[in-house]
């Protein structure tokens, strides 16, 4: 864990204690953390499963079926 000294103005000190005591946490570190967390969660992009990627990939490399016109599309699917 690591230990930090930090400095707040009055608002913010404000916000971590209506976090604090809207969530039932402990202290301002947990404030902290759990503001950390949603912001996380809200604006940072996740990271993509490996299963998802390879995925993505092999559908990149298929071969679609091309179509002169939508007749010749609608046949193509009508005797799916």
């Amino acid at each position: 864990m690591i230990q930090s000294i930090i400095q707040l103005d009055d608002e913010e000190d404000r916000i971590l204690n209506i976090v604090k005591a809207k969530f039932g946490l402990k202290n301002k570190s947990q404030a902290i953390s759990l503001v950390a967390k949603i912001y996380a969660d809200s604006f940072l992009e996740p990271e993509l499963r490996p299963e998802f990627l390879e995925k993505i990939h092999k559908i990149k490399q298929q071969t679609g079926i091309r179509f002169s016109d939508v007749d010749e599309l609608r046949q193509h699917i009508e005797n799916a």
